[in-house]
């Protein structure tokens, strides 16, 4: 999840992830007895399975991602293979996760200079054709 236990402490606490590292601690420290070992996973599990954050991974509209990946600096396309998600040529890669305002101004960008690209295509284009 990229938390640091040395600069995310509080917000460690915050969420309860220190029960869950007390709980695995627990069953790490059980040598002896497999059973009682087995038995002090099960609760860490428990706790994990309770407590769990959810990602939905399918919707019937937009799908909610997390990504590093700045938008719209790969390649695009409609057809071929450079509209495939597994085409990483030209992408960029950030140090901190896309937030849905860089990903609005990455848009509006992009927008502009759609609009340029267009316009200068469609500039040469009555130049070739007459």
């Amino acid at each position: 999840m990229g938390l640091d236990p040395k600069k995310d402490q509080a917000l460690i606490e915050k969420i309860g992830l220190n029960e869950y590292k007390e709980l695995l601690d627990a069953a790490n420290a059980e040598k002896l007895d497999t059973n009682a070992r087995y038995e002090k996973y099960a609760a860490a599990q428990a706790w994990l399975t309770e407590n769990a954050m959810v990602l939905p991974i399918y919707s019937k509209g937009g799908v909610p991602s997390i990504t590093k990946v700045t938008p719209f600096s790969g390649a695009r396309s409609s057809i071929g293979i450079k509209g495939d998600s597994n085409f990483f040529k030209y992408q960029k890669l950030q140090d901190k996760t896309v937030t849905t305002a860089d990903y609005e101004k990455a848009y509006k960008n992009w927008l502009k200079e759609k609009e340029e690209s267009n316009k200068k295509a469609q500039e040469e284009l009555a130049k070739h054709v007459k």
